[in-house]
């Protein structure tokens, strides 16, 4: 397949990622689903809950990570994350050797999340009441020790390239995918995913997903403002997919993305509890934004061979069973 470069973040940053990141992770499958497909439309599945760290995060992670300098590595990385992206630096870190990297994580954060963080082999250091405290005191602490940050979302084109690479893979698996489906926190993934799939198919649909709770790039987009941060409006079962948008998501998205669908938190808990019983899929909320979309507005979606971006795994124990129950 052919990159296409540009003055900005382009299918050429996806390519150079693959080549950096491939032999640290799964190669996800893209499976057919067994019941979404009738009236002639055929829908795939590609599992980045079956991604290690069991999140798409990991991609993102590492590209940005295999690029830093012996001396980078040496004075160690560290981000602000209490969810996948933490995971992610904590486990790239040990892949790749950096002995110091340090997840700075909101001190209400619940222990499970910082027992998994340690579990890979990073510090966890618990800063601020809530996440933009954390933010704030975390940063202060990353600049005074020197390290490199990592970022999640915001506008690294390194972190932006790791997440396109599944798009890569997608188009690979299947030449035949026409439309693809994606879930939107930040928005990195999708502009990653976008910018990649139209540099080699500037036919391909690009269909984002957000909750009703938080539709920041949607409301960006029609406002013309760059909300850095959000309000969530109620509760959700999607964590990943709540608050501000990413600078370079915001400058770039709108040229690639077709459509971005509001979704219920009700389709979305649906759709968790049909992709575990039905589908035999362990997936989060984000992760089953896009089969949501699809059970919500499948016109809308529209397309022949769609693939749905499951983009992670990593739903809580308790709230798994009480979606099943519902």
């Amino acid at each position: 397949m052919k990159c296409i470069s540009s003055d900005a973040f382009s299918a050429q940053e996806v390519c150079e990622a693959y080549e950096r990141i491939k032999n640290y992770i799964y190669r996800t499958p893209l499976e057919e689903s067994l019941y979404l497909g009738k009236d002639g439309r055929r829908y795939f599945f590609k599992l980045e809950c079956a991604q290690t760290v069991k999140s798409f995060k990991i991609r993102g992670a590492l590209s940005k990570m295999t690029t830093l300098t012996q001396e980078e590595c040496r004075r160690g990385v560290a981000t602000i994350s209490s969810g996948n992206h933490g995971a992610s630096v904590s486990y790239g870190a040990k892949l790749l050797g950096i002995e110091n990297a340090v997840i700075i994580v909101p001190e209400t954060t619940p222990k499970a999340k910082v027992d998994k963080i340690r579990h890979y082999g990073a510090r966890a250091m618990l800063m601020g009441r809530n996440y933009d405290e954390a933010h704030r005191l975390g940063m202060d602490y990353i600049h005074e020790h020197g390290m490199t940050y990592i970022d999640a979302y915001y506008d690294d084109p390194k972190i932006y390239g790791g997440q396109g690479t599944v798009a890569l893979e997608i188009l690979q698996q299947n030449p035949e995918i026409d439309t693809i489906v994606v879930p939107i926190g930040g928005g990195g993934l999708c502009t990653g995913i976008a910018v990649y799939a139209k540099s080699v198919r500037p036919d391909i649909r690009i269909v984002g997903v957000q909750t009703e709770v938080c539709p920041a790039m949607i409301r960006a987009f029609s406002d013309h403002v760059f909300y850095e941060e959000y309000p969530v409006t109620g509760e959700t079962v999607c964590d990943a997919l709540v608050g501000g948008i990413g600078k370079l998501s915001f400058e770039m998205l709108r040229d690639y993305a077709d459509d971005i669908i509001e979704v219920k938190e009700s389709a979305i808990r649906k759709a968790v509890k049909y992709m575990i019983k039905d589908e035999k899929y362990i997936v989060e909320g984000a992760g089953a934004a896009a089969v949501a979309a699809v059970m919500d507005s499948r016109e809308r979606v529209g397309g022949k061979n769609i693939a749905l971006v499951v983009s992670g795994g990593n739903i809580d124990g308790d709230l798994m069973v009480q979606l099943l129950n519902e």
